[in-house]
Formats: C-alpha cells, structure tokens, sequence
C-alpha cells in the first residue's frame, strides 16, 4: 500500500503572522508621525461643519466653442479663481472641479461672501501694458523733489532679447535684484501712455495731471506687495485705459504701468514648447489680425526705449505674470523665452490661453452654513456614528462571545488609518471632511464588521466539520478570502461611479466610502488573519472553551473528529 501523501505546509501567513502585524504596525506609526510632523492632527473640516459659503459655478462656452470647456481650460480657470479668493485674505478657500462644467469653490466663516462671490464669478481679465516703472515689491521711501527725475530701483530680468519675432523673459517670477535704469513715475506719465525720452517743449503738464501723478507716486511708493490682500486690491476698480501699479504674482516686484494696448482675447493661442537646440523651455503666442496690428504697434515703441520701459507687462487680474523685454517689433506671433521651467512655461501659456477664451461661469447654488449649524451636525453625526458602532460591539459580544475582542481591535486599527489619513489627505489633496463623508464613514462600520463576519463563520463551519481550530482557521481563510474581495469590491466599484457621476458634497460620501472599503481590505489580510492566527495557538480559543465563540459542542460539531475516522477502516487489502 502506497504511503500516505504528507500534507502540504500551511497556507498563507500562518507560519509568519508576525511580518504582517509588523507591517502594519509601521504603517500606523507612520501615518500618525507625518500627521503631526504636518501640524495637522485633527481632519480638515468642510464648511458644512465648520460654517462658510459653497458656490457652484457651471462653465458657459459661446456658440460654437463648446470645445473649450475642457480640463485643461477648467484647470486654468481653477487655478486663476483661487487666486483671487486667497487675494481676498481667505484662508484655506477651496476651488475645485466638480465633473466637467462645474467649479465648487468653498469658502470659510469669516469673508464676505458677496465679495467673493464677484470675484469668482466674473470672467478673467488679461492685458498688455507697457511697464512704466519697477521696483522692489516692499514699500519705499518717497523721492525728494529734487531727484524727481532720477533713477529708481527696478527690478531687472534675468534673460535678453532673442532676435526676431521674440520677446525674451525670466520665468514667471521675476528677479528682485535692483538696477538703476528705471524713471519716477512723475517723469513717465504721457498722454499716449507709451514712456518717451524727455525733449525740449514738451507739454507741461496740467495740474489735474500733475495731481493725479503725484497720487500714482505716492501709491506706488507705499505699495507692500508681499501682502496678499494688497497684491489683489493694487489694481482693483481700474479700467483698460488707466495708468495703475500692479504687484507680480510672487510679491517680489511692483510695477507702474500704462494704459492696456492688447487684450488678451486678442491671443489666438499660446503653448509651452521645448526649444531643441537652445535646450530651454518657450511660450509661444498666436494673437488675431486686430491683435496683430496692436502688439506691432506696442512693441515698436517699446523696443526703442531704456530699460525697464523696454517691456510689457502680461496682467492677469491686475498682477503680473511676467514681464519680458523687446528689442524689435514684433508681429502675429511672439516667443517668450527666459529661465522657464517645464512648469512656468506651462502655467504661463495656460495664462495667456485663459485670456482668450470663450469662457464664462454661471452660478448653480450658493449654500451659506453657520458655525453654530456645523456644529451641531457633526455633534449628530458622531452620536449616530457611536450608536451604530455600540450596536455592533454589542451583537459581536453576545453571538461571538471571545472573537468579538479580535474584531474589536481590527475596527480599531481601522479606525486609526482612516483618522489618520483623514488628516493627512487635508493638506495634501484638499480634503475637507463634511457630513456626507462622515456618513461614509459610519456607513464603513458595517461593511467592516461584515468582513471579520464572514471570516468568523467559515471558521466555525470548519469546526461544525470536524476539525480543530488551527487547520480551521487556515481552510477557512481561502473561502472567506474570496467572499470579502468580491464584496469589498462591489462597495469600491460602487463608490468609484457614485463620486464620477456627481457633483458636491455627495463626493464626500463616495470618497470615504471608497477609502474605507479599500482600508478594510488592507485590515483583514494584514490584521485580522494574522491575528486569528495567533489566537487558535492559544488554549483559550484552540480548547473550545465556552466563551470563545469556537465551542464545538454549542457549534454542533460532527462525532467523532475526521481524523479519528480511521479506526474502523478495513485492515485487509482484498477488502479494500
């Protein structure tokens, strides 16, 4: 007779349960490092919790332009709002795409909403105006009357003219050292808002120019453009044909400039390319023949002019994006090349595309939540949350008796990493947590404890069979391993399509959901199996004791054990 074949070893983790609990282990102590290390230890909360303003704006396209409602013009479009809201002194406004055509931008306590509602709602406003003056991006000290006509500080760009058709540039942020060939503002204010040199019997000026003038001076001089709100209020209120100061986007210079000569629904289009053989990044412009014949015209007179007022400056809201130099006129098309990194370059031809787009935003809704109103929802919300898990602990308690304490500590090490990265996904992806979301989570509680469920009652059908709890515990693993994948993956597959087809605070919901249902497979392989694991190694649960939940006698299990069937097989080989 054939010997018996030995059984194969055991299965899975059971042999190293202890790599998986140490895997997890680090993750945890992990997650909860970089969550304080990010000074972010509490989820970052939604306005529907903490008080705010949501405003839904829908993308309108002009006849015909319907293709221009596309993700990167709704990106741009993002990005341009989210400037204007920080520029208002928001903190931590939220602007983001909501599927195709919708922009949620939500806003904390303490703004004006009606202020910021205009400013989201209102297309972006581009221009070219010829750069007058620059200087450092901090105040300065007012000239004396005798060097009116002197040199003021400037900031002056990295890069040089590149020939033809070109207009050289730093990358979008300029640099702040200092030169001397600038002019006051007093000596460069000119009826036909282009600066020309000084010359015998020239006009002199009115009084009411001169005041006004002397008002632009002083403005520009106490102009602190490392301040946000100063940067979004320089230019504010200010029409295409004033002259105004403007702040660069970065704060570190400021500008005088003069009357707008192209706007920028003139460009036709603009792109970030790679310039093979100078080996640098360029932003190429397209304008229309209206365009054309003003950029021409602009550059013509620029080119013949003293640094600075030899530039334009590209205005996006009232701050400059950048400011590159001309040493020709240039016609139809123009590059701006300069210092640009992969991303300057891309963010500066998606600027200059913005400017000529077909696109404006319509308001959907506009949702206004109090503190106190918040408060009182997320008080709710945890109530229920803590009544639905006591629920659970307490069916989990009396039908599985010990293996309730198992469960109990996976729901915990859930807990923990979904906290966790609750906190850590605010800073880094934007993630406010609002009563749909924590809905989502409440609603996880099950469909975790539903997992440990299934686990436990292929392990007590093992023993129904016959066998003991560790060779239970590994058949049992396989079976159950399937049921909870395909669950698990109907609830994420069930989530995913939730957060694409909607639009709001109902993607909260379907964002936890999905996460915590990802958690949940993560707890299971790598915390509960492992420590089920452990446990039937242990007397308490490997005996049946009666408060183990495993008891073979109330379980019902099959006399006599499989492996005592043997006894009375047939000894002699013809019978057999």
């Amino acid at each position: 007779m054939a010997a018996p074949k030995k059984g194969r070893g055991p299965s899975g983790g059971q042999g190293r349960p202890g790599r998986a609990l140490a895997l997890i282990l680090i993750a945890m102590v992990a997650l909860t490092g970089g969550m304080f290390l990010a000074h972010q230890p509490t989820p970052r909360l939604g306005i529907d919790l903490a008080g705010g303003t949501s405003i839904t704006l829908e993308a309108k396209a002009e006849p015909g332009q319907e293709k221009a409602i596309n993700k990167t013009n709704m990106d741009t479009a993002v990005q341009i709002m989210e400037r204007r809201v920080n520029g208002l002194g928001v903190s931590e406004a939220e602007v983001q795409t909501q599927g195709e055509r919708n922009i949620i931008v939500n806003i904390p306590k303490g703004t004006n909403s009606a202020q910021a509602r205009k400013q989201v709602g209102t297309t972006a406003k581009l221009y070219f105006r010829p750069v007058l003056t620059v200087a450092q991006g901090t105040p300065t000290p007012a000239p004396s009357a005798s060097s009116s006509d002197k040199a003021t500080p400037s900031a002056k760009p990295s890069a040089t003219a590149s020939g033809a058709d070109k207009a050289s540039s730093p990358s979008a942020k300029p640099s702040t050292s200092a030169t001397t060939q600038g002019r006051a503002v007093t000596g460069a204010l000119k009826a036909d808002s282009t600066p020309t040199p000084k010359a015998s019997g020239t006009p002199t000026p009115s009084a009411k120019e001169q005041a006004a003038a002397a008002a632009l001076q002083k403005k520009f001089e106490a102009l602190d453009c490392s301040s946000k709100a100063s940067r979004a209020k320089a230019a504010q209120g200010s029409k295409p044909t004033d002259t105004v100061v403007a702040c660069s986007q970065e704060g570190d210079a400021k500008y005088v400039l003069g009357p707008a000569e192209v706007s920028g629904t003139e460009v036709s289009s603009a792109k970030a390319n790679f310039d093979q053989q100078r080996g640098m990044w360029i932003v190429q412009m397209e304008f229309s023949d209206k365009g054309s014949k003003q950029f021409q015209s602009i550059t013509k007179k620029l080119s013949t002019q003293q640094e600075p007022q030899n530039q334009f400056a590209i205005a996006l809201d009232g701050e400059v994006v950048s400011a590159p130099r001309v040493s020709e006129a240039l016609s139809g098309s123009a590059e701006i090349s300069g210092s640009f990194t992969q991303q300057s370059a891309e963010d500066l031809g998606n600027v200059l595309s913005y400017g000529a787009l077909p696109l404006s935003f319509q308001e959907q809704s506009v949702t206004t939540v109090t503190a106190a109103l918040g408060g009182e929802q997320l008080q709710a919300g945890l109530i229920a949350g803590a009544i639905g898990l006591a629920l659970v602990v307490i069916y989990l308690v009396a039908y599985y008796r010990g293996l309730a304490l198992i469960a109990l500590l996976s729901l915990l090490v859930s807990g923990i990493l979904t906290y966790t990265l609750m906190s850590l996904l605010g800073p880094a992806i934007g993630f406010a947590l609002n009563l749909p979301a924590v809905c989502g989570a409440i609603v996880a509680i099950g469909i975790t404890a539903d997992s440990f469920i299934v686990y436990f009652e292929r392990i007590r059908d093992e023993i129904r069979e016959g066998r003991t709890l560790r060779p239970a515990v590994e058949r049992a693993w396989p079976r159950a391993r399937r049921t909870i994948l395909v669950s698990d993956f109907v609830s994420f597959l069930a989530a995913a399509v939730l957060f694409v087809v909607t639009v709001g605070k109902v993607q909260g919901f379907a964002f936890t959901l999905g996460l915590t249902t990802l958690l949940d497979v993560v707890v299971v392989f790598l915390f509960t199996k492992p420590v089920m694991t452990l446990m039937a190694r242990k007397k308490f649960f490997a005996s049946g004791h009666p408060w183990s939940g495993l008891d073979p006698k109330r379980l019902g299990a099959k006399p006599p054990l499989r492996r005592s069937r043997r006894v009375n097989a047939p000894t002699d080989p013809k019978e057999a």
